[in-house]
């Protein structure tokens, strides 16, 4: 029997999805332009890393620890508690909330002065940030049937490789082109004397810039959220026998969880590849300017734009193919991301070993489109195999796991281990040099800075190719998955 939806105004089939096809459309790509927001605001760090860096005068390692706990710890910490206030209260709200506490935190980044301080904005980042997923893979799983969640949570999921293309076009353009005295002379011109005040843009670096141009959009995107976005009955579009149950304690979510191997296979090998994602991510930009000697921006926009775009490919055709190969494939959800991550290993190993950035560029870009055909399937999974009294705390669950030790973990490790073969590289020159002497160029003979400049860029590239290779144990587990997975899914075949 046909249901009215007196708030969208139709009238709906019931698991057909909340209010119309035009409107569910509308929500889905606002809630695709706040992960967009998330990860630009997330992700711009990788692209700034070099300048902060330089001004800072510090090292790969911490600027891993800047790029992974300064952002992961209270992250994963807060994203249980939000995702049960998730089950309960209002969604819509906990979303614009949260993205008006990132936003302003990733524009305060701009003013740090100190590394410390630029340490703590970036907690403060993440503390928005926690509220975001967990009530929006809530939402998404009332508007959408359980047929096309797949497509609809691979669409949403978009945000990330978008994100971090956004960030690294934006970044890089405001780096190169809008630093302090710049701004401080289009203020003037415009007669904005109240800008001019503000502070001593004459000082001012393009990396200060970018963070406080970068963050304010966000809070205007908070309210727009609020004022658009409708909050649906809560499991309207599972199956009738799993609508209108009683909200589930933490102890009946993981009794739940623990008879679902997929969900624990799924978040091992999302973990697993969320470690290399984001320590490779954080250092690409990085690799391209002392590899191949690009300018930041240049190194931007090829990492952004080319690589990030392919990445996007890869995120939405998974979700869509295997939505569409569910009935000759049911098991397309597992064996796909797979099979991507497995050829992935080879291709990123030839696009960092090449000698120029025009033959690295076709294998790099392969390998992301190829890689990131883990996240959909990871989304729909994680909330498929609960029912809509659990999906929020399920989603949080698994991104307190990849998060605390992939996102934790991924970006100080690598920073580590390019520091730590830098050192053997240095070691290994008849020029008596270490990290420290490497730190003031200056001083050093022509020799000498070249062989500085040769370490830190080959210490780099071998930390790359042996994070990458860890794709293939990520793949196992998708390919382990798919041993249970119709089993454990509720509602698949909608």
């Amino acid at each position: 029997m046909a249901t009215v939806d007196s708030t969208a105004g139709s009238i709906t089939e019931p698991n057909e999805g909340y209010g119309t096809k035009g409107y569910r459309g509308f929500v889905l790509g606002a809630l695709l332009l706040v992960y967009i927001f998330n990860f630009i605001d997330r992700s711009i760090i990788n692209i700034l890393t070099e300048p902060i860096k330089e001004s800072f005068q510090v090292e790969d390692w911490q600027m891993g620890l800047l790029g992974g706990p300064a952002f992961a710890i209270l992250y994963t910490m807060l994203g249980i508690p939000i995702a049960r206030m998730a089950e309960r209260f209002h969604r819509v709200w906990i979303i614009a909330i949260s993205v008006f506490v990132w936003s302003l935190m990733t524009a305060l980044c701009g003013v740090a002065v100190s590394f410390m301080v630029l340490f703590l904005f970036r907690v403060g980042v993440s503390v928005g940030e926690a509220g975001c997923t967990p009530p929006a893979q809530s939402l998404l799983a009332d508007y959408f049937k359980p047929s096309s969640r797949a497509t609809a949570v691979s669409i949403y999921a978009l945000g990330v490789p978008l994100g971090g293309m956004f960030a690294a076009i934006f970044a890089g353009f405001i780096v190169g082109n809008l630093d302090g005295p710049s701004l401080a002379a289009m203020f003037e011109a415009w007669g904005w004397t109240w800008a001019l005040g503000l502070a001593d843009w004459q000082n001012v670096e393009g990396w200060r810039v970018a963070f406080i141009l970068v963050g304010f959009p966000g809070v205007l995107l908070a309210i727009v959220v609020r004022m658009t976005i409708k909050e649906p009955p809560r499991g309207y579009s599972d199956p009738p026998e799993l609508q209108d149950l009683e909200r589930s304690s933490m102890g009946e979510v993981f009794k739940v969880l623990s008879k679902k191997p997929t969900f624990w296979h799924i978040v091992a090998g999302a973990t697993i590849a969320s470690f290399v994602g984001y320590g490779v991510a954080q250092f690409t930009t990085s690799f391209l300017v002392r590899t191949h000697g690009l300018d930041l921006q240049t190194a931007a926009v090829l990492f952004g734009v080319i690589i990030g775009l392919m990445a996007a490919i890869g995120v939405f055709s998974s979700g869509y193919l295997a939505d569409r190969l569910a009935h000759r494939h049911p098991k397309a959800l597992s064996w796909m991301p797979a099979l991507g991550m497995i050829v992935s290993v080879p291709l990123y190993a030839l696009g960092f070993l090449a000698p120029t950035v025009w033959l690295a560029l076709p294998p790099l870009m392969a390998a992301a489109t190829l890689h990131y055909f883990y996240l959909g399937p990871m989304y729909a999974i994680v909330g498929g195999v609960v029912d809509s009294r659990m999906r929020a705390t399920s989603v949080a669950i698994t991104l307190f796991i990849v998060n605390l030790l992939g996102y934790g973990l991924g970006p100080p490790l690598i920073g580590v281990l390019s520091t730590f073969l830098k050192g053997m590289f240095l070691a290994g020159n008849d020029l008596n040099l270490s990290l420290e002497t490497c730190k003031v160029t200056t001083e050093l003979s022509t020799a000498a800075v070249a062989a500085c400049n040769s370490a830190n860029s080959e210490g780099l590239r071998w930390s790359i190719i042996a994070f990458c290779s860890l794709y293939a144990w990520a793949a196992l587990h998708y390919l382990l998955a798919g041993k249970t997975l119709l089993r454990d899914m509720i509602g698949r075949g909608e």
